[in-house]
């Protein structure tokens, strides 16, 4: 018989392992940042070094997941995701004001070396060292905030399809991969789901990180969205409740709402 799993239990019980790993290495323009370097009025420079694939640019409000690196002029790394293997999610606001004001410059896909100025680094008390500082910033994917509710739950929007099933879902976002998951893959994605009258259900944002879980061992309405997704792409999907809990007990009842994006398939 089929688990209908909460989402937050698939993250306890199967969340997806992290490792150390090698540190990255210094950038070797630390101590000022090249002439083909953009920069702000506020002081910070910034050079791309990979294109996005996206169009979107986060807000002031919105969540950013990403990578990151920080080093100081010396050459000393203060902090890096790549070291954990995972990616951070944070509230644009929240992030130091260098950051804050650089992510909004990006599109998702994109790789920036950022050059902050140390009236826009870490503030006084935050038991990181005071300067300035270098970052290099890979922006995976960018979220609205998780209770801002979409205006279409009662019913699909007009443009979103509908499988066979009854499954509605309408694309947010085309991602770069080609590769679709499968039953028995384990995947990590960042999710907001809603009932109907807009109760936020779940939100892999506001815990700061994404889920992982195994494609078969989520509730059918996600199986099936899943398999129609690429990495990089973000789903809306409009669950019936005969694929969402069907009634379990303490689970939502009705019909579901979520957002989801995929970022990454483990095989």
């Amino acid at each position: 018989m089929r688990k209908f799993l909460p989402l937050a239990l698939a993250l306890a019980l199967l969340a997806i392992p992290t490792r150390a790993a090698e540190e990255p290495p210094a950038p070797p323009d630390l101590l000022a940042p090249p002439a083909a370097a953009q920069r702000t009025a506020t002081g910070l420079a910034s050079l791309v070094l990979k294109a996005g694939w996206g169009q979107e640019h986060p807000g002031p409000k919105d969540f950013v997941t990403m990578h990151y690196s920080i080093w100081t002029p010396q050459g000393r790394l203060l902090d890096s995701t790549l070291t954990r293997e995972e990616v951070a999610t944070h509230p644009v606001g929240r992030l130091m004001k260098g950051l804050g004001e650089g992510i909004q410059l990006m599109t998702p896909g994109e790789r920036r070396r950022f050059w902050v100025p140390a009236a826009l680094a870490f503030a006084p008390g935050r038991g990181m060292p005071a300067g300035d500082l270098v970052l290099e910033v890979e922006l995976v994917a960018v979220d609205a905030p998780p209770g801002q509710a979409p205006a279409a739950l009662l019913a699909p929007d007009p443009e979103a399809r509908v499988t066979s099933s009854g499954l509605a879902y309408l694309s947010l976002r085309h991602g770069p991969g080609t590769q679709h998951p499968r039953n028995r893959d384990t995947v990590s994605v960042h999710y907001t789901g809603w009932t109907q009258d807009g109760k936020v259900v779940d939100s892999s944002l506001l815990r700061g990180s994404p889920t992982g879980f195994q494609v078969d061992e989520v509730i059918r309405g996600w199986t099936e969205g899943l398999k129609l997704m690429v990495v990089g792409d973000k789903l809306r999907l409009w669950i019936p409740e005969k694929l969402a809990y069907r009634g379990a007990p303490g689970m939502p009842a009705g019909p579901l709402v979520f957002d989801v994006e995929l970022l990454k398939i483990l095989r």
